[in-house]
């Protein structure tokens, strides 16, 4: 039976909000309701105008139930571009999608949908608004109140560092609110806040409406032709020749006075050379990738370490990073009691702050910080060296996160890399250590600016010198427009809180089982070798002895003086062999004792601030092979070499620390 329908809609506002339709059909025809209505307008809000159109003239003639069992089946899920599933959740973060069902809208959703959004909509602007009116007023008057204390107590504003005291003595002290005093005092507040506002305002104002204009019509075609311009051949020849310069200038002036630090170029040039040697495909070797790589290296080496602003920076980073995990004390001292805790028991006094920074890093992913950072270093990352998304966003999580964890950032994508991205994700994870046991390597004396600037620096030297030891040959299957960084399971800040310090547990577990298993067998084949060495007349000898000779050119090709080029071998082998934890122990010795200087061990620290040790490979193949089955094979098969290149970034963050670190300055 031929049936004519004739549909005519007119958009009609009825408290700002609500549509009518009038529809005129054939009485066989079955007729839709109004509130049927609403729900097809619903499930369409993410299709485009033409979509939406046709698939409603095409849905008014079926009955609802009919239609709503078709959207079921996934046929209404066809119009919806990636992006659109992804803002109306019709998508996880796999990409699978996913039938999103009706929802029928009665008359009393309809009367009360408005005054209630509008309440939570009222509300959450008054809570917005009434955090800045505080922010604010507490600024303001923390103005005031440095300004006063500068003008009353500070030698009468002359002197910025000192302060009268109240008794009339005229003795003068340092005092944080004398001064900006940037890392302390009020210069700290004024640049926390102007950083927060600032980002505040580039998100909310400058880049929805100016940013995304001004990218699209000026920033990206200049961004083209640049990008075209820079890969001509001549013009890669004429800045490979301006950098070189550049590089030789710099170690001219920065080397003049101390010729013997040039040595420690040796290192770079020695593992860039064997990289090519042992590359597993050479052809493929992309070397505008490892120059940018291993310049950005250098450059984030003088900003952190040579350059005195900066490195003022990453040392007051430093030192609010220690003071920050130094509040885990209370907790130690509360459960362990102040004994245990006073005598330095490592298992009671630095493991336990794992506990404390898991805690705060899983509050943080909860809150998506953690992805927002983690997304823009990577976007960084990836812009500089040309590399794929999910090893940038990888190298970039490696900074904050431990070797087992950062996976699980890209976890639903494990399953489609490359062989040589994941042989990528390993290096990085080999050649940086985790915030989570940061503390503990505090404990033992290790700088706290040093090992932030070798995680820093790691990060693009460890997609670089990954690209130059086995070079991408396929085809990646991972785009960036396609990458969901995986949201928190967690139901709220508490409980997050709470699986946060939980999940700690198996970490700091598997260090005790770590330690006190390879703390004995390296005994073991101490006593071996030394009884082997005592029956040839040879006393001194052990298995870390022997061990030990075999990094020693290595120390000296980083920049290590010859005097203290044994003890760092020491240090270096005992983290390859064991871990890094007995390693930064025994440098802790070392510098107690005032056995070796402080760029020794300045240099010492940036070589073995890494997890490449054979317990950390062990542990890595086991998570990744966990995470995608099917890549056992081939995890297993680069697992390593990227062991072997992870140490490598290590050793040549080491070696450029050795040519900034001069011998007077005092690095501990």
């Amino acid at each position: 039976m031929f049936i004519y329908v004739v549909v005519k809609i007119r958009e009609i506002f009825i408290n700002n909000y609500l549509l009518s339709f009038l529809l005129l059909a054939a009485p066989e025809t079955y007729s839709l309701t109004y509130f049927e209505i609403q729900n097809v307008l619903h499930c369409q809000a993410a299709v485009n105008k033409t979509i939406k159109k046709s698939l409603l003239n095409e849905t008014l003639s079926l009955p609802f139930n009919k239609m709503n069992e078709n959207s079921s089946n996934g046929e209404l899920n066809e119009a919806f571009t990636p992006d659109e599933k992804v803002e109306s959740g019709v998508t996880d973060i796999t990409g699978t999608r996913k039938a999103e069902n009706f929802q029928m809208v009665t008359e009393q959703d309809v009367k009360h949908r408005k005054p209630e959004a509008g309440l939570k909509k009222f509300t959450i602007t008054c809570l917005r608004r009434s955090v800045h009116l505080v922010v604010i007023g507490y600024f303001a008057y923390a103005t005031y109140h440095h300004l006063d204390v500068e003008s009353n107590y500070c030698n009468d504003g002359k002197n910025d560092n000192h302060i009268v005291n109240e008794d009339g003595s005229g003795n003068q002290t340092n005092h944080p609110l004398c001064g900006m005093q940037y890392c302390d005092g009020y210069g700290f507040l004024a640049l926390l806040l102007g950083f927060t506002y600032l980002g505040l305002f580039y998100y909310l104002v400058f880049k929805p409406k100016i940013g995304h204009r001004l990218y699209r019509s000026i920033l990206k075609p200049l961004r083209t032709k640049c990008l075209h311009f820079s890969k001509q051949r001549p013009i890669s020849l004429l800045q490979l020749l301006l950098l070189v310069l550049a590089l030789v200038i710099f170690l001219y002036f920065e080397t003049r006075n101390a010729p013997s630090k040039l040595v420690a170029l040796l290192a770079p040039c020695v593992f860039i050379l064997g990289g090519y040697v042992f590359s597993s495909q050479r052809q493929a070797i992309k070397w505008r990738q490892i120059t940018i790589g291993v310049a950005v290296q250098f450059l984030l080496g003088i900003v952190c370490i040579r350059w005195r602003v900066g490195r003022n920076i990453f040392n007051c980073i430093g030192d609010k990073v220690a003071t920050f995990l130094s509040y885990a004390d209370a907790g130690n001292r509360f459960v362990f009691g102040d004994t245990i805790v006073t005598e330095g028991v490592f298992a009671f006094t630095a493991l336990p702050v794992i506990f404390f920074f898991s805690f705060i890093i899983s509050v943080l992913y909860y809150l998506n910080a953690m992805q927002i950072v983690i997304m823009k270093l990577g976007w960084i990352l990836q812009k500089l060296l040309d590399t794929t998304v999910c090893e940038s966003v990888n190298a970039a999580a490696n900074i904050f996160l431990g070797m087992s964890e950062c996976p699980l950032v890209i976890r639903p994508y494990i399953s489609q890399l490359t062989a040589s991205e994941i042989h990528s994700i390993m290096v990085s994870g080999f050649a940086t250590v985790s915030g989570t046991v940061l503390a503990a390597y505090l404990k033992f004396g290790a700088s706290a600016a040093h090992l932030i600037t070798a995680s820093v620096m790691a990060a693009p030297a460890s997609l670089a010198l990954s690209k130059l030891y086995m070079p991408e040959t396929e085809e990646s299957k991972t785009k960036s427009d396609n990458i969901r960084l995986a949201k928190s399971e967690d139901t709220s800040v508490l409980d997050a809180a709470a699986n946060g310090a939980n999940n700690a547990l198996p970490i700091v577990l598997g260090i005790v089982a770590n330690l006190v298993a390879f703390l004995g067998f390296i005994t073991f084949l101490n006593a071996l070798v030394s009884w082997l060495g005592f029956l040839v007349g040879l006393d001194q000898i052990d298995f870390e002895w022997v061990f030990s000779k075999l990094f020693i050119p290595l120390a000296w090709i980083m920049g290590v003086p010859w005097k203290d080029c044994d003890i760092v071998a020491k240090v270096v082998a005992t983290k390859t062999i064991i871990n890094e934890f007995v390693a930064y122990e025994r440098l802790g010795e070392y510098i107690k004792n005032q056995a070796i200087d402080a760029r020794s061990a300045a240099i010492a620290t940036f070589a073995i601030c890494g997890f490449a040790n054979p317990s950390s490979m062990g542990i890595l193949i086991g998570s990744l092979s966990a995470m995608a089955p099917k890549q056992r094979p081939l995890i297993a098969k680069v697992a390593f070499r990227a062991f072997v290149v992870g140490s490598i970034v290590c050793f040549m963050s080491a070696s450029f620390a050795g040519i900034f670190i001069d011998e007077e300055q005092d690095f501990q």
